[in-house]
């Protein structure tokens, strides 16, 4: 997970850059998969829902280190939400793409584990990344938990993912390689990711079990996407 600022980052990635991982391996990683919308509510029609903001934070949260504090949690009756970047968590279950020569802040571990007690496979499956419990919002307090079923869009694609770890207490906007890989944004976790446009609306009392069940997070994620439009 990123939690260094923008600044030590771009040094790092300067000092690392010989074991990057050439261009042609990401170009491949995104030709694995067609690129498509998942389920049938649009990105429009969740962005016109999440447009205003009622905050439920107390504070606001960094993208990154050493950036504004200027981003707030916002909530409905069904759901919490917030725009922000994205950053790549590459953490969990060590792969091809998701490992420590690829990633300098690579961490084996995940939040969360799967139903067999492995940790998560950043690979494979989307999952977000919620800001640590603290003084500015405690995730818990608001019905989200490990497996919660979360929409993330990006300009016009809509992915579901799970709530699958929990980073920096002050930071926000991170989700996992293969959800960056599915909504078009480049996963690389040295130099990928987006600096903003993300929207993240995680459904309120959801969770899927086993956490690793993508099919159940896009049935769930349908379901409550619809609700959630529709302000029932």
């Amino acid at each position: 997970m990123r939690v260094q600022s923008l600044t030590l980052a771009a040094a790092s990635a300067a000092l690392l850059a010989p074991t990057t991982l050439p261009a042609a391996e990401f170009r491949e990683a995104s030709e694995e998969a067609v690129v498509r919308q998942e389920g049938d509510v649009s990105a429009a029609d969740l962005l016109a829902k999440a447009r205003g903001c009622t905050p439920v934070s107390r504070g606001r949260y960094r993208s990154d280190d050493g950036a504004p504090a200027n981003i707030p949690v916002c909530g409905t009756r069904d759901a919490v939400f917030w725009k922000a970047d994205m950053d790549i968590d590459c953490d969990g279950r060590p792969g091809r793409r998701c490992n420590r020569r690829t990633d300098p802040h690579f961490s084996d571990t995940t939040a969360y584990q799967q139903s067999d007690g492995r940790y998560l496979n950043a690979e494979r499956l989307p999952y977000i990344v919620v800001p640590g419990a603290s003084r500015i919002w405690n995730y818990r307090d608001h019905g989200v938990r490990g497996g919660a079923v979360a929409a993330v869009v990006y300009r016009d694609r809509v992915q579901y993912a799970v709530v699958g770890d929990v980073g920096p207490q002050r930071i926000i906007g991170e989700a996992s390689y293969a959800t960056a890989k599915a909504l078009g944004i480049r996963p690389d976790p040295r130099s990928g990711g987006t600096p903003s446009g993300v929207t993240y609306i995680v459904f309120k009392d959801s969770q899927v079990k086993p956490i690793e069940d993508h099919a159940a997070a896009v049935a769930t994620g349908e379901r409550l996407a619809r609700l959630f439009v529709r302000g029932r």
